[in-house]
């Protein structure tokens, strides 16, 4: 099945001041819900309330050899140093952090500008053809210190002085989420589609799956704006929880991969609008908080769909994300150790579909539909004024999850959205689903990729919104305000109606 071509995220222009710092050069309800809105979820004053910064987008991005760079790691606990190598054709650039929030609508805050530093063009890229892997291997360019930075999604805007722009994307993980809930970012799905220096895990150089990489480095800039899939299916709703103010951590699936302690009573945990490539441990551990009483979102589709390995690149610990898909018999890990094979998660050596723990099965690409509510009544739908039957154009897509009989799911499953569709000529349907475990937690998956986007459809700062419109951007803004509100409080099974399951009702 062919993969999809990415949008490009429309580039926006704005003025802001920077704050100065120091870097250093390279060396059904109807019952009443309690509120969790909180001013102090950061701290007085809130975070979310400080004067945000306008001027954060990219604005001129220019060639690709303008000015790019990548970090040396993808999370930061708070107060760490960080690495950025650059390259540029410029004599100099500068670097500005800015955190994405609420603040007032502004969307980010500048925390931190570097000086000016003196540019240089970094060496050609090495090739790896084992596995046909990219790797920069540049020289160190910065080092800066996150020492009084919140915890936080950032993106780092590399700026030439010819005026080109270029992001880093940078997570300031959180040390503990208990009692809050937790975003968790998927740069191994970034990296995975990533195709800087002509090569992903789904393309080669000449453009052929047969040729893709079957791993992937982080130590390589990320292509086009340097965090394009961030700001398409993280940063919307990144900034509408900021908004409501309810206590939130931050999180990597590489950093829960490496110590689940993140998710140890954390009231949530939410998997964003694109959020593929799981290594096996990630799995389990998002797997135990849910069981433990954490509520989980799924609010993309495909989400969970890759078995993944996180390896050593070069001298430092899992810098590589490998992937051999379709071609798991190349993997050497086949004979000695097939539940780690990095192939589909429901595909053999050791196959245990998605749908156990989302509750939806990933079935295909591309579609474009409009989004149906079936269970008009649900507690997730508080609000909207919908009915059933009623529609939403193009929300279901590009690509879209249902509940599949004979798979396992959990139960009791509700599917709450039942919405028709074709992809490739053939008739199936997208399924959002919520479920309820023993322990109280509640898990809710939307079933199509399109959800974190429509947060912003129909706005100048949306991109390409696939036709959705205001009208569908105020039902998912509704729905996914009911969600993360009731998921704050707890255990939702303790606060929200019982899942009525209708599975077989739906399916026969």
């Amino acid at each position: 099945m062919g993969r999809r071509r990415f949008l490009q995220v429309c580039a926006g222009v704005g003025a802001g001041s920077a704050a100065a710092a120091a870097c250093v050069p390279a060396s059904r309800s109807g019952r009443p819900h309690r509120r969790t809105d909180s001013a102090a979820n950061h701290g007085p004053p809130a975070e979310r309330d400080l004067p945000g910064t306008s001027d954060w987008r990219i604005r001129s991005q220019g060639p690709p050899d303008a000015v790019t760079g990548y970090a040396d790691r993808v999370s930061v606990a708070p107060g760490e140093e960080c690495g950025l190598y650059v390259s540029t054709t410029a004599s100099g650039f500068q670097v500005s952090a800015f955190r994405v929030g609420w603040y007032g609508g502004a969307q980010a805050r500048r925390v931190w500008s570097s000086g000016r530093v003196p540019g240089r063009v970094q060496p050609a890229p090495r090739f790896l053809p084992d596995t046909r892997t990219v790797r920069a291997d540049w020289q160190p360019t910065v080092t800066f210190t996150t020492e009084g930075w919140p915890e936080g999604a950032y993106l780092l805007r590399l700026e030439a002085d010819t005026g080109h722009q270029h992001y880093v994307p940078l997570i300031v993980r959180s040390v503990q989420g208990r009692g809050r809930t937790v975003l968790m970012h998927a740069p191994a799905t970034w990296q995975a589609y990533n195709r800087w220096g002509g090569y992903s895990l789904y393309n080669g150089a000449d453009g052929s799956y047969l040729t893709r990489s079957l791993a992937v480095s982080f130590d390589r800039p990320y292509d086009s704006v340097g965090a394009e899939k961030f700001l398409v299916y993280e940063r919307p709703l990144v900034v509408l929880a900021e908004r409501l103010g309810i206590p939130l951590a931050y999180t990597t699936g590489a950093d829960v991969h490496r110590d689940p302690s993140v998710l140890h009573g954390a009231r949530a945990a939410v998997c964003l609008g694109h959020d593929e490539y799981w290594t096996p441990q990630q799995r389990l551990y998002v797997t135990e908080a849910r069981d433990a009483g954490t509520n989980i979102a799924f609010l993309g589709a495909n989400t969970c769909f890759r078995r993944v390995r996180l390896e050593a690149d070069g001298s430092a610990p899992e810098r590589t994300v490998v992937c051999y898909k379709s071609a798991y018999d190349a993997d050497p890990y086949l004979r000695s150790r097939p539940a780690l094979v990095t192939t589909d998660f429901r595909a053999p050596p050791a196959p245990d579909p998605e749908s156990s723990l989302t509750g939806v099965l990933y079935e295909g690409y591309p579609t474009d539909a409009p989004y149906v509510v079936r269970a008009a009544d649900h507690w997730l739908y508080e609000g909207t004024g919908v009915r059933p039957g009623d529609g939403f154009d193009h929300l279901v897509g590009v690509e879209y999850d249902r509940v599949t009989p004979g798979h396992p799911v959990p139960e009791p499953l509700e599917i709450t959205a039942h919405s028709p569709l074709l992809c490739q000529g053939s008739p199936s349907h997208s399924d959002s689903a919520y479920y309820s475990v023993g322990g109280g937690a509640g898990v809710f998956a939307t079933g199509t990729m399109r959800w974190v986007e429509a947060l912003l459809a129909g706005t100048a700062d949306g991109g390409r919104d696939h036709g959705m419109d205001a009208r569908t951007r105020a039902f998912v803004t509704r729905t996914t305000e009911n969600l993360l509100r009731g998921f704050a409080e707890g255990p939702a099974a303790h606060h929200r109606p019982a899942p009525r399951p209708n599975v077989s009702q739906v399916y026969g």
